[in-house]
């Protein structure tokens, strides 16, 4: 990565050129295949990442097995940096690429050193680390008051960025699922609800939205 794609990431803004190449210097660059394992839970956690290429499913395993899937990271976003401040550096979390993604490694011992010679960066940090805190609690809220349906249409809604009325799916429907705290044949029934309903339209993993105004009234319900 050059300095200044660096500085377009949010945690090293406040970075002087001189701090920029040293985490410049420390950084290298991993290419992983879809399924393969990038770290486990409880594994020791040396680096953070940014997804520059791709996408990174974080879950967790019960005891029996099945998967819960905590989020997953897209490209342009960074994961793992909060685990460096733990009293425990190990990951929370396991990690497997969803498709052929190219991830940059970040060295934790060379940026809590920059941290230290940086107030700014601090700060930048703990905004950071704010809005992961706010994503997730708005997470935990739509998981433990709505039922399935709300969740599935809520999510269709916030990932909307593409061409107007256009929802591609970046991760399998199975994982969106395990994200969503629903089993896939759930989600598959509640899209076919609404496909018939005339207020989508499925094409493999291109959801067109037929009727924005009408599914966010659903929200309101």
């Amino acid at each position: 990565m050059t300095l200044e794609e660096l500085q377009r990431l949010h945690l090293f803004e406040p970075l002087s050129p001189e701090q920029l190449a040293r985490v410049r210097d420390r950084l290298r660059v991993r290419h992983c295949r879809a399924g393969e394992a990038l770290f486990a839970q409880g594994d020791p956690a040396p680096h953070f990442f940014f997804v520059n290429r791709g996408a990174v499913k974080l879950y967790l395993l019960s005891r029996e097995g099945d998967e819960k899937v905590v989020e997953v990271i897209q490209a342009g976003q960074l994961f793992a940096e909060a685990v460096m401040f733990m009293d425990e550096r190990r990951y929370p979390v396991n990690a497997t690429p969803l498709a052929e993604t190219e991830l940059v490694i970040f060295d934790n011992a060379c940026f809590l050193g920059l941290l230290e010679e940086s107030p700014g960066l601090a700060f930048q940090l703990l905004g950071a680390l704010s809005r992961r805190i706010h994503d997730l609690l708005s997470h935990i809220d739509e998981l433990t008051l709505h039922n399935a349906t709300h969740r599935l249409v809520a999510y269709l809604l916030a990932h909307g960025g593409g061409p107007p009325g256009r929802v591609q799916l970046s991760a399998p429907k199975q994982v969106i699922a395990s994200r969503l705290s629903m089993k896939p044949e759930t989600l598959s029934r509640i899209l076919a609800r609404l496909r018939d309903r005339g207020l989508l339209q499925v094409e493999g993993d291109t959801l067109h939205l037929l009727d924005e105004a009408g599914l966010r009234e659903m929200l309101l319900t």
